[in-house]
């Protein structure tokens, strides 16, 4: 036990000292913590609000029920689960309800940025479905809109899914929807990533411009409890196939705890969401200048790099993403390695990475300190610096910022 807890106190101090760019991660409030850590996560439930089937629950059917019903108030939907305890496990719970095995389904492909659960290896593929991959222009960094419609005609998909893991810039809702209507396929966006964006009012609003249901995790640039939700508009007969399948289909007990902290991030993001998020982007956008001023391959140089959170880089001239992510991990500095739409499907070697600024602009980071991280990052992998040197820097930049901002 003693070990486990001193590799615990390890983690801890040595993250408070590391800049955190992972596009997947970001860090709760304290008082949302607080929330996080009652009675709550020793209980257990099974069902909907007010229809369980586990008895001690009167006050938590309350709260779910509250939350639930902020959620769909805040995004005008009429259908809103939170019970998933991922975006995964959102994204496999809706597939299931819309779909048999041996139906085609059109995704963007990891190369086009979509997350592994749209894919055969993923949620896709476990529950037998057909994946196929929208024209996706490398160039542009864009769906090919000719292509595609010629692809929804022909494959006639059950569902196609937009959204996932590679979000640069707002993708083409409207015109797809329009699409998937004349085959009466419906569309899905995975919001994972962008879910604080769309939530503050900074980034497309897929329900607003025609997607049928939005899944996503409740983590990333929304800066809650790891779990899932699930939004949408769409009828009574199609709701219930979901709620089904979320349980007793996908899971069991959701995790009670995690509702309240979820309830007050979306109470933050309400009265702070506004200049949080406007910072978010201006500080992508000027960490992606600064990369690319330094001489780095960074995508989306000719729409402005990026309009979301997230950077993606082609370091296959500095050794390709494996190596760079693990230089750079050497010098207090995370990311991840990941594809970039001309690699192919094998994850582990890569020519990209991903960087994400949403945590560091919750501990109160701003555009100065996005040029010196794009400096640290120059100097460790262009002009190979002393790691120990370059380590010390990137701690004593974190050093001032230690306390979560926009919040209660």
């Amino acid at each position: 036990m003693e070990n486990v807890l001193t590799l615990l106190k390890k983690h801890q101090d040595w993250r408070k000292n590391c800049l955190n760019l992972i596009a997947s991660e970001n860090a709760m409030s304290d008082f949302a913590q607080k929330l996080y850590v009652t009675d709550l996560m020793h209980r257990y439930a099974e069902g909907l609000p007010f229809k369980r089937y586990y008895q001690g629950l009167k006050y938590v059917d309350l709260i779910e029920d509250e939350v639930s019903k902020s959620f769909a108030s805040h995004f005008q939907a009429n259908f809103v689960d939170i019970r998933p305890i991922s975006g995964t496990s959102a994204n496999l719970a809706v597939f299931a309800a819309l779909s048999d095995r041996g139906d085609k389904i059109l995704t963007l492909g990891i190369q086009g940025g979509s997350h592994v659960s749209h894919e055969e290896p993923g949620a896709a593929g476990l529950l037998g479905l057909q994946v196929f991959h929208l024209a996706f222009d490398q160039q542009e960094l864009a769906l090919d809109l000719n292509k595609v419609e010629q692809q929804i005609m022909e494959i006639r998909p059950k569902f196609v899914v937009l959204g996932g893991s590679v979000i640069l810039f707002p993708q083409p809702v409207r015109e797809i929807k329009e699409m998937c209507q004349r085959v009466g396929a419906l569309l899905i966006y995975d919001a994972a990533h962008v879910f604080g964006l769309i939530t503050a009012g900074f980034f497309q609003n897929p329900l607003a411009e025609g997607a049928d249901i939005i899944t996503s995790s409740s983590h990333k640039t929304f800066p809650g409890p790891q779990g899932g939700i699930i939004l949408g508009n769409i009828d009574e007969e199609l709701q219930k196939k979901i709620r089904w399948k979320v349980f007793p289909g996908v899971l069991s007990n959701h995790h009670l705890h995690r509702i309240p902290a979820l309830y007050l991030t979306l109470l933050e993001m309400q009265k702070f969401g506004k200049d949080y998020v406007a910072q978010i982007l201006k500080n992508a956008k000027k960490l992606a200048e600064e990369l690319y001023d330094y001489g780095f391959d960074v995508l989306g140089k000719r729409k402005g790099f990026t309009a979301s959170h997230q950077i993606a880089v082609d370091v296959s001239k500095q050794g390709g993403g494996d190596i760079v992510a693990k230089e750079l991990e050497n010098v207090n500095i995370i990311l991840n390695k990941n594809i970039l739409p001309w690699d192919g499907a094998n994850p582990k070697d890569p020519s990209g990475i991903r960087i994400g600024v949403q945590e560091m602009t919750r501990y109160g980071m701003k555009e100065n300190e996005m040029k010196q991280i794009a400096k640290l990052m120059k100097e460790t992998l262009l002009d190979k610096k002393n790691p120990d040197k370059m380590r010390k820097k990137a701690t004593w930049l974190r050093r001032n910022f230690q306390k979560i901002k926009y919040c209660f």
